[in-house]
Formats: C-alpha cells, sequence, structure tokens
C-alpha cells in the first residue's frame, strides 16, 4: 500500500504538467507592419508575424513566387516572398491567412522589407479567370459598375479610409467649437415637406400600395398623409436648436434630379448646423470658416490624409492633362492658413459678370441676369478669375429665387440689387464651386407666414367662420379666413412660442470630400452612388 501511494504521489506532477503550447506569430494588419518599418529601428524585423489579407498579384517564377498582400489598411501592400508549392493556388484576389519572417531586404530594392512566407492558407480562392479587379488601369466609370469590388483598389479603399476619418474628426470639431461647441442630433429621413420648395422629391408609399394603387383620400396614406425622403435637414434642426442651442448633424439627403452629371447624386451625405440666437450673417459665415479650416488642420496629420496627398494616381482617359494636375498640397494650405474668405454680394457678383461679357473679357452660355441665378459657369468665374481661385462667399441674393425661410438682409441699400435680398451665402471653392450654403431664418412669425403665401405654400379653402366658432377653436396668429398652414404649422409653432433669431447652414459633404481628395467625380466619393438611371447593389 505504501508502495502505491509513493507512486501515485509523485505521478501527480506527471499528470498535471501540460506541455507549452505553440505559439502563433503575431496577427498584425498591414500598416502595423509598414509603419515599424518606417521607423528608425524596425521593432518587427526577423520576427515570425501573421496577416490576413488578398493577393493584389502574383509573380511566379521557377525557384521563387512573389505576392503583393493587401487588408485595405494602406495603399502600400506587403511584398511576400513564397515557395512555388505556397504560390501554386494562388491568384489576383484570394483571400488568405499568411504567417513569415519579416526580412530586411538589400539595398537597392523599392520596398525595406519583406516576408518570407513560412505558411499560407487559402480561405477564399478567387476564380482567375472571370474576377474583374486586375492589376492595370481600371476606368473610374469602368470600377463603378462594379461598386461592391471597387474597395479592392487602393484608391478606393484609401477614399474609404479616409471618409471614415472625417467623421471621427467631425466630431471633434463641432465638440471644439468656440461659445460652448455644438450637440449631435439625428433628424428624421422621413419628413412631410419640401424644404427647398424644388418638388424633387421621393415619395415614401409601402410597397403593396404600389400593387394595389395609391390612395384617392390623404387619410387612407400609410402616415395619414403623403411623406417624402428628405432633402434638408434644417426645419427639423431650427427645432432642436430651439432649446439645444448649437446642434449639427450629418444624414443621408434624397433629390430627385434628373442630372446625369459628376457633381450629383439622387443620395448623398449633408453636413448641416443651426446656430441660435444668431442675428449677423458674417457671423454665421466666420463659423463656416472656421469649421471648414478646423476640420482640414485635423485632418492634415492623419495617415489617411498624407497617403491622400502623396498617393500616385493612375494615368488614364479620365486623368486631367499634365499641365492641369490638382496641386492638392497648395489646396490643402489654402484651407489650412490661406487668407481670410472673401464675401461678395450676389448683386455684386452679376454686375461684374455682365462687365465682363461686355468687355469681352468672358463669354457665357446662360447670360448673367439678376433674377436667373448663378449658372456652374457664373460661380467658376467668379471664385476662379474674379477671387484669383480662393474660396469666395456670394451673399444677398435675390428673395424671388429663395426658399421661403430666409430673413431679408440687413441692408437693402446696395444700388446694383433690383428687387429685395435675403440674408443668405453660398460658399464657392476652386473646381468644384458651390459646396456650402445657409442663411439666417425668418424668425417672426408674421413676415414667416407672409412669406408662406407668397411661395403658396398655405391651402386655402372656402370659410366657414361660424362652423370654426362652434368648434371652439381660436384662428391661427396672422391667418386670413379660410387659410390652413397644414403640415408646416409645426415649423410656424416654433415662431408662435418664443424664437429667437438664428440661422444655419447646408454642406455638401461628398462634394468637399471630392474638393480635398482631389477626386473629380462625386460617384467616386460615395460607395455605392445612386444617380439618376443607376443604384446598383
Amino acid at each position: 500500500m505504501q508502495t502505491w501511494r509513493r507512486t501515485f504521489v509523485t505521478s501527480l506532477p506527471k499528470l498535471n504538467h501540460r506541455p507549452p503550447a505553440a505559439t502563433s506569430p503575431t496577427l498584425l494588419r498591414c500598416n502595423q507592419v509598414l509603419q515599424s518599418s518606417r521607423q528608425e529601428t524596425c521593432s518587427l524585423e526577423d520576427q515570425e508575424i501573421r496577416l490576413h489579407g488578398f493577393v493584389r498579384s502574383v509573380r511566379k517564377q521557377k525557384r521563387f513566387a512573389f505576392a503583393e498582400i493587401s487588408d485595405g489598411t494602406a495603399v502600400e501592400g506587403i511584398q511576400a516572398i513564397l515557395k512555388p508549392a505556397q504560390a501554386a493556388e494562388l491568384s489576383t484576389g484570394t483571400a488568405i491567412e499568411i504567417s513569415g519572417i519579416w526580412k530586411a531586404c538589400p539595398p537597392g530594392k523599392e520596398q525595406s522589407h519583406e516576408l518570407q512566407a513560412t505558411s499560407v492558407n487559402i480561405v477564399g480562392a478567387a476564380e482567375p479567370e472571370t474576377y474583374p479587379i486586375q492589376k492595370k488601369y481600371h476606368s473610374p466609370e469602368f470600377l463603378r459598375h462594379i461598386p461592391h469590388l471597387r474597395f479592392r483598389t487602393p484608391l478606393n479603399a484609401l477614399l474609404a479610409r479616409f471618409r471614415s476619418e472625417c467623421l471621427y474628426q467631425l466630431g471633434n470639431v463641432f465638440r471644439g467649437a468656440p461659445n460652448g461647441g455644438f450637440v449631435q442630433v439625428h433628424p428624421p429621413v422621413i419628413t412631410s415637406s419640401d424644404c427647398e420648395g424644388a418638388g424633387e422629391t421621393f415619395a415614401v408609399i409601402p410597397r403593396e400600395t404600389l400593387i394595389k394603387g395609391l390612395p384617392k383620400e390623404e387619410h387612407d396614406h400609410f402616415f395619414r398623409a403623403p411623406k417624402y425622403l428628405n432633402v434638408s435637414s434644417q426645419l427639423h434642426l431650427e427645432a432642436y436648436a430651439a432649446e439645444l442651442g448649437n446642434v449639427w448633424t450629418l444624414s443621408p439627403m434624397f433629390r430627385a434630379e434628373k442630372s446625369d452629371t459628376p457633381r450629383h447624386l439622387s443620395e448623398f451625405y449633408m453636413l448641416e448646423a443651426e446656430v441660435n440666437f444668431l442675428s449677423d450673417l458674417d457671423a454665421l459665415t466666420d463659423t463656416v470658416e472656421y469649421l471648414l479650416r478646423d476640420l482640414t488642420r485635423r485632418l492634415y496629420d492623419t495617415p489617411a490624409a498624407q497617403e491622400i496627398l502623396s498617393i500616385k494616381r493612375d494615368k488614364g482617359p479620365e486623368t486631367q492633362d499634365s499641365g492641369e494636375q490638382i496641386d492638392l498640397h497648395q489646396r490643402w494650405a489654402d484651407l489650412m492658413s490661406g487668407s481670410k474668405w472673401r464675401c461678395i454680394t450676389y448683386s455684386d457678383a452679376i454686375a461684374a459678370l455682365q462687365e465682363a461679357v461686355s468687355q469681352g473679357k468672358a463669354a457665357f452660355e446662360f447670360s448673367p441676369t439678376w433674377t436667373g441665378g448663378l449658372q456652374l459657369e457664373h460661380e467658376q468665374y467668379i471664385v476662379n478669375t474674379l477671387n484669383n481661385g480662393q474660396p469666395i462667399f456670394v451673399t444677398d441674393y435675390p428673395k424671388v429665387i429663395k426658399p421661403f425661410y430666409m430673413a431679408p438682409s440687413h441692408t437693402q441699400s446696395n444700388p446694383k440689387a433690383e428687387g429685395e435680398t435675403v440674408a443668405c451665402f453660398d460658399l464657392l471653392l476652386p473646381e468644384v464651386s458651390e459646396v456650402a450654403g445657409g442663411s439666417l431664418r425668418e424668425h417672426r412669425l408674421p413676415e414667416l407666414i407672409q412669406n408662406m403665401r407668397e411661395h403658396n405654400l398655405i391651402k386655402t379653402s372656402p370659410s366657414n367662420s361660424e362652423e370654426e366658432a362652434n368648434q371652439g377653436e381660436a384662428p391661427y396668429p396672422h391667418l386670413l379666413p379660410g387659410e390652413d398652414l397644414s403640415h408646416l404649422q409645426w415649423y410656424a409653432d416654433l415662431r408662435r412660442w418664443g424664437s429667437a433669431p438664428h440661422g444655419g447652414f447646408g454642406l455638401g459633404f461628398d462634394r468637399f470630400l471630392g474638393y480635398l481628395t482631389g477626386v473629380q467625380s462625386i460617384r467616386d466619393t460615395v460607395a455605392f452612388p445612386r444617380y439618376f438611371g443607376r443604384a446598383d447593389c
């Protein structure tokens, strides 16, 4: 018994002993590996590492094979050296898990380090005969036909990362803004009205209704009244700002414009902000300038921005001529530290355009007139010629061509103005022209209702004052008998019960990203572009 007990006791350590588990190589992202290699002393050199990624290209030789691996975190890929057997089943687009030793390259090679593969595991094969993304130039138009795959090109992956960085920095910009910062809010996407008054809206209708037919009466609609996809969050932001002060949002917008141009989308993102207790247009334009400059400064030192500024653009049919290449570094420098952005009134701008035509300095397809608004060609001449290619605010547009909610200009004494003007602005940037617009809002109830009346936004019906009196309902202030504010009464209520002077703006977020990245078409700054005639995926 003692012998058995002694044997059992001495065996316990052996039973509890576990051999050390085989350590797996450290899993890293490509950008981490590349960043380490750029340091004076590479901490990963001669270490075994592991990557998950896709094969961008593979070149097979008799003794070795070379593969470029990417995981979407950097423009530059990781070059791996493989044995012929390891590369036998690899092709462009293959998803792999690869481990290897990170080795320094001999002097004279393009890359400083390369991965000497020790194991390669194919996670997802790609048919080499049909895979559409190859290591060659693909035109933007070709890639737009396969939006679900174009992220696998270095530039489009970079644009997605840069967009993500912008979203992160925007929160910091608005939180750090003067006067207490801004509160981010989420206004609705389904609305009752067309804020801009252009009527280019998408109606929200259940699929069953399309099959059965549209209802004849308003109350038979799904929401008991027609509803639309949002074209602007401004009206709802005013409700937020009435209590919260300064608010902002980045929301999807939808406009049914049949515009087949590289400047327009049917679904896009709008950066909008509203500032309460604001009664000066100059203060509003100063706010816009501060926010955009601060955003650009915060972005500049980020890895995504530095890649944007240094990436080599593929040469192709849609690339600009070498004499017209965009100097992105200068563009960013002008945004971050250039001189204060100039303001010019709309009336002065029209007069300058008309003078340029009369003197033979410019010719326009659309003749500039005071009530005709500014066309793209006019905006380009203003920013590029009149303002030497620098950002410029155009202010105080004619009241007759602007929406109902804008407040009148503080001064109506411009001799070049042919009528009433409103306190509003458009911000014009080189190349892209209009990128933002805003105004002071009409905060007085009588004037707002009169504006709505002039824009035919108030419903009218035969008056029955005796019936209204029997119902005990007091008439809405400043309405005439038979008038009804309908779906905009809630907006008028904001003025009826305690309204302060306020103003705000909206910025085309996708268009501004195109300006920062040098991308010519707005259709390439969003992942899945929707525009007239196309909504793939």
